[in-house]
């Protein structure tokens, strides 16, 4: 669902709807709110979408911003994060843990001939790429890559459509 805002690289922004549920100083806490596609997959009963249901699974999908626009408890806003980042991290978080699996596996049979052995270093090669994996989004979440911007408050009573 790419908006029609970009930020300031000029790569579009991936929008999501949020609902502020706290604020502390200048900070505010948004949770993530469920779209008409949510509670539809498999895995629904799994991610806490549904109501009344794993309450942790659904506070740890909060998120924290700097209240600079003056949002209120209970307020619905527009937030948004780069489309490109959303990739990077998607393909760090799989592509790296994956291509190092395989790769061990790769070498090991190469190098020794023989299964086990390559089933050894595949499983070396996954927690290694998830380590590599942890480090390079541990970069991308301090440079503030991953964090939501707010974009617009949604008005009460307004039927707000993300496309």
């Amino acid at each position: 669902m790419a908006g029609a805002f970009a930020e300031a690289g000029g790569h579009p922004l991936v929008e999501g709807l949020a609902r502020v549920v706290g604020a502390e100083g200048g900070r505010i806490w948004l949770e993530p709110e469920q779209t008409s596609t949510c509670g539809g997959c498999h895995s629904a009963a799994a991610c806490g979408v549904k109501s009344g249901q794993n309450t942790r699974r659904l506070e740890a999908r909060r998120f924290v911003l700097d209240n600079e626009a003056g949002l209120k408890i209970g307020e619905r806003v527009v937030v948004g994060i780069s489309e490109y980042a959303l990739i990077r991290a998607s393909s760090i978080a799989y592509a790296v843990p994956l291509l190092s699996m395989i790769g061990g596996a790769v070498a090991a049979q190469l190098t020794f001939g023989n299964d086990g052995a390559a089933m050894i270093a595949a499983v070396a090669g996954l927690g290694f790429g998830v380590l590599v994996a942890r480090g390079r989004a541990g970069r991308l979440l301090a440079r503030g890559e991953l964090t939501p911007r707010f974009l617009r408050r949604i008005a009460a009573g307004e039927e707000c459509h993300v496309d």
